[in-house]
Parts: structure tokens; C-alpha cells; sequence
């Protein structure tokens, strides 16, 4: 009976996870064939023409790039710090579980409502109006969350025994933390960097308000001005478009270029994370 448990249990596992990959090739494999026919290089060098039926994306994609470093720069120290005092610093399981509440309820807030307070704090009460700042901020809040739970657990990952040799051998807590301590979880910490990226890059609601214009010729010249970007070039396409056949592919076409940006994004930072484990083994 627990041999057939197991291999009951080792089956549906399987099965699951063959499940999940078929879904994921399905996806892709769906977005290339719609997409591919548009690609070309006018496609990614130029920008859109003609009420967004001919011409390209270029500044669709300067403009994700530009919001999803914005949202890492300002959002990576916030968490790190706030996962250091967390996991280092805070004592008293009360004060944890409630700092992790908050934590909790931040990343189920709906991204509408982040696309909300950033119009109201950051596009009006801040003045910075509808631009690559307010739009970078505004997702920066919003992957939050996720960095705060992936350091936080890559801290915990660090064995108590390099905290002790540290300190004993005269460094402070604080020089411990950065000195060793930090650099061991840096590679998980990558991780929640990761998955932040694919969240930033592809939100539409939160840069609808803040940051996302529908139609622009040029490219910005200062974290000030409002940019294209691609899922809202996307939604753009798809909802407000008068020449939906063209449009369409358009759209798609976007959409794998979208797909391709996060990719590449998630395999630079993958390469960075396995870096820094082989300079750990030396």
C-alpha cells in the first residue's frame, strides 16, 4: 500500500508538472506562429506609422525597458533593506508576523489600485505627472512584495555558522550582514529579481495612469516624459485600433516581442545568479 502511494504520488506529480510545460510551450508556440510573420527589422527600429498599422514598435520597447530598470532600481534597495531588518534585525515573532501581513496584503493588492495611488501620489501630489518616473515608482511598489519574500528567504538559506564565525572573529552584526551574509543569498536574492523583471515588464494597468502614452512618434529625452510601452501598445491595438486586421498582427506580433524581452531579461539575470554561485564554490 505506501509503494503504491508512492508511486501514485510520484504519477501525479508528473503529470502535473507535464501539465504546466504544455500550457507554457502552448502559450509561446501560439505567439510565435501569430507574431513571427510581422517581424522583421522596420519592425523593431522604427516607430509606428500610419494610425499604428505600419512602421514599428521602437519606442513601445525603449519605453519597457526603461520602466522595468526604474521599478529595480528604486524597488531592489527598499526590499533588500526591508528583508535585512526582517530576518537580522527584528526580534519578537509578534512584530514579524505582522510586518509579513503587510507584506502578504501588499501582494494581493490588484494592480488597478496600484495604477490608482500612483496617480494620486506620484503623477499629482509629487507633480511628477504622467511620466517614466511616476510609472517606474509606481511599479517599483508593486514588485515590492516579491523581492521582500525572496531575500527574506535567501537570508534564511545562510547557515547561523558564518553569522557566528564572523562575528567571533570581531565584526560587527551590520558587517556581517553586508560582508557575509548578503553575499551568500545573492544568488536567491536573484531569483525574486527575476520574477520581478517578468512582473514589471508586462503590467499594463498600473502604467496605464502613470507613465503609458498611446501614441508617440520619438523616444523620451528625460524620466519626465511619457512613454509607449509594449502591453499597453498591446491593449492599445486590440480595443481602441480602426484597422483591427492589420492591428491584430500588429498586436501579436508585440506580444512576441514582449515575450522575447522578458526572456532575455530573466536569462541575463539567471547568467548573473550562476556566476555568482561559481565565485561562492572558488
Amino acid at each position: 500500500m505506501r509503494r503504491f502511494k508512492q508511486i501514485f504520488g510520484f504519477a501525479l506529480s508528473t503529470i502535473s508538472l507535464i501539465i504546466a510545460l504544455s500550457f507554457l510551450i502552448l502559450i509561446i508556440t501560439y505567439i510565435i506562429i501569430k507574431g513571427y510573420s510581422v517581424l522583421n527589422w522596420e519592425f523593431i527600429s522604427q516607430p509606428p506609422k500610419m494610425s499604428m498599422t505600419k512602421g514599428g514598435i521602437l519606442p513601445a520597447i525603449v519605453g519597457t525597458v526603461l520602466l522595468s530598470i526604474g521599478a529595480i532600481l528604486f524597488s531592489l534597495p527598499f526590499g533588500v533593506l526591508s528583508s535585512i531588518y526582517l530576518n537580522e534585525y527584528a526580534r519578537g515573532e509578534r512584530i514579524k508576523r505582522i510586518i509579513r501581513v503587510g507584506v502578504n496584503s501588499l501582494a494581493g493588492v490588484p494592480s488597478v489600485v496600484f495604477g490608482l495611488f500612483g496617480l494620486a501620489i506620484f503623477v499629482k501630489y509629487f507633480n511628477f505627472g504622467v511620466s517614466v518616473l511616476s510609472g517606474s515608482l509606481t511599479l517599483g511598489i508593486l514588485i515590492l512584495p516579491i523581492i521582500i519574500r525572496a531575500t527574506e528567504e535567501a537570508l534564511k538559506m545562510v547557515p547561523n555558522s558564518f553569522r557566528e564565525a564572523s562575528l567571533a572573529m570581531g565584526a560587527t552584526r551590520w558587517q556581517t550582514t553586508i560582508k557575509v551574509v548578503l553575499p551568500s543569498a545573492l544568488p536567491n536574492i536573484l531569483t525574486g529579481v527575476i520574477l520581478s523583471i517578468g512582473r514589471a515588464a508586462g503590467e499594463t494597468a498600473p502604467i496605464l495612469f502613470t507613465a503609458a502614452a498611446f501614441y508617440l512618434i520619438g523616444l523620451p529625452n528625460s524620466i519626465f516624459d511619457k512613454v509607449m510601452a509594449l502591453p499597453y501598445h498591446i491593449y492599445a491595438l486590440m480595443t481602441e485600433g480602426t484597422f483591427p486586421k492589420e492591428q491584430t498582427t500588429i498586436a501579436y506580433g508585440t506580444a512576441f516581442v514582449l515575450l522575447v524581452l522578458v526572456l532575455g531579461m530573466n536569462i541575463i539575470a539567471i547568467m548573473i545568479r550562476i556566476r555568482s554561485r561559481r565565485k561562492q564554490q572558488w
